[in-house]
């Protein structure tokens, strides 16, 4: 088999496709949970903490080099404003996976209770026919 029949084989298993259209969705998820956090989480929270941007929160390393009233090199920043902005992003997008693992978990659970209960009522009845057999080759049987 060539490489390029197998990777058409491996590329068309559904879980490959699951898992494409789970990457988009979840991609989507993410700028939505980012703009959430940026444009209404955070800037009540900046309120009520005393009028902070968390944007422009940052901690000057070096500072910019200006020559006639150009910047010559940038000013190197160490920006932990836009780094609690995207701890919150992913603290939000955990849970949100969080809860569904756990709902799906449960239904899995649910599904094989299910099948655990089916079993046991095949088994009962299995047992069930066993012991009318028995109790027909009893009565057949000359009494002494």
């Amino acid at each position: 088999m060539g490489f390029i029949s197998e990777f058409k084989e491996f590329a068309s298993k559904g879980n490959v496709m699951d898992l494409a259209v789970g990457v988009v969705i979840g991609a989507a998820f993410g700028k939505i949970v980012a703009s959430f956090v940026e444009d209404v989480l955070m800037p009540p929270l900046g309120i009520i903490i005393g009028g902070v941007d968390f944007k422009h929160l940052k901690i000057p390393l070096k500072s910019a080099v200006m020559e006639n009233g150009k910047v010559i090199s940038e000013a190197v920043t160490l920006n932990y404003g836009n780094f609690i902005q995207t701890l919150v992003d992913f603290l939000i997008i955990a849970f949100a996976i969080f809860l569904l693992i756990k709902g799906i978990n449960r239904l899995k659970r649910k599904k094989v209770e299910s099948v655990a209960a089916q079993e046991v009522i095949k088994k009962l009845t299995h047992e069930e026919e066993l012991l009318t057999q028995i109790r027909d080759l009893l009565a057949e049987r000359p009494r002494v």
